[in-house]
């Protein structure tokens, strides 16, 4: 039994219902702030990306991809034209994180454009749903090039011009912290590697304590992005929520004013709740499908879902 572990814009006519007393309240505008995003191609990182665009934002934007792939739409440059269309400034650069020379010319570059970097989002990520013995090393070597030394990479990178920002953050997409049995059984590589971005956000939350905010975010559902497509595509898709969800989340907590919350990571939805949201209907890949199937759809194994 295979469980579904997923990699996962927000438009501002979206309007939850939303809680009148809510815990997170204290925000301030991402205008004129710059973001470098890994992965913002498309799915996750694009969504981030998109809702920092509509306060006017600079977005930086890495990633691999210049050319449409047949199976994953969107290249960094349709991924500038969607962040300027609403709103903000992009930079597209291609950049291979595994790479150090590579996240060196592109964060040098970054600031020659815009002068600085306030936010990142280590977003870049892979996925492989494999148990030890069926695990190609070739396949687990890229995982922890990506995943664990790219994340470290462009942070190492990023550190100086943070240190110069006067609200700098830090945020990793990645699990809550958890080394349960249950987590890491059934695909040890993936998670391992994920839990590894985990660890990250404490170090970095004590390291860099008071000088830089330092957070995770990670879906409490299955999100609907490209990454599915092996897993099942559009009958997988159906019981997921769309990219908005984590877009919305990471822009609350990126203008949040409470530093409390670093070191800490959160659950997409958790984040919303706190923020006032009741109604996640507008977050439903399916209109059709109940929030409680999209709720148990995260455990459930790959074959179930397809038989639906």
């Amino acid at each position: 039994m295979e469980r579904i572990v997923l990699v996962k814009n927000a438009l501002a006519s979206a309007n939850p219902e939303t809680n009148p007393n809510p815990i997170f309240s204290s925000k301030e505008s991402l205008k004129g702030k710059t973001l470098l995003i890994t992965g913002a191609s498309r799915g996750i990182g694009l969504a981030i990306a998109t809702r920092a665009a509509k306060d006017g934002a600079n977005i930086v934007i890495l990633a691999k991809t210049t050319e449409e792939h047949p199976t994953l739409p969107g290249t960094i440059f349709t991924a500038a034209k969607e962040i300027e269309a609403n709103g903000g400034k992009a930079l597209p650069i291609k950049c291979d994180i595994r790479f150090e020379e590579s996240v060196k010319k592109a964060v040098e570059e970054a600031v020659k454009t815009f002068g600085g970097i306030d936010i990142l989002v280590n977003n870049a990520s892979a996925i492989y749903l494999k148990g030890t013995m069926d695990t190609d090393m070739k396949k687990y070597d890229l995982l922890y090039a990506l995943i664990v030394r790219g994340t470290f990479l462009v942070t190492k990178y990023c550190l100086p011009h943070l240190l110069k920002s006067k609200n700098p953050y830090i945020m990793n997409i990645t699990q809550p912290l958890d080394i349960s049995p249950q987590r890491f059984y059934k695909h040890p590589a993936y998670n391992l590697a994920k839990q590894s971005m985990s660890i990250m956000v404490l170090g970095w939350a004590e390291e860099f304590k008071d000088k830089i905010v330092v957070v995770g975010l990670w879906p409490a559902t299955g999100i609907a992005t490209a990454a599915l497509n092996p897993f099942g595509g559009e009958i997988v898709k159906k019981y997921c929520r769309k990219e908005t969800i984590m877009g919305d989340s990471a822009y609350i907590l990126l203008t949040l004013k409470d530093k409390n919350i670093s070191g800490k990571t959160f659950f997409d939805e958790d984040v919303l709740k706190k923020s006032g949201v009741t109604d996640f209907s507008i977050y439903k890949y399916d209109p059709s499908v109940s929030e409680e199937e999209i709720k148990y759809a995260k455990v459930l194994d790959l074959q179930s879902i397809k038989k639906k």
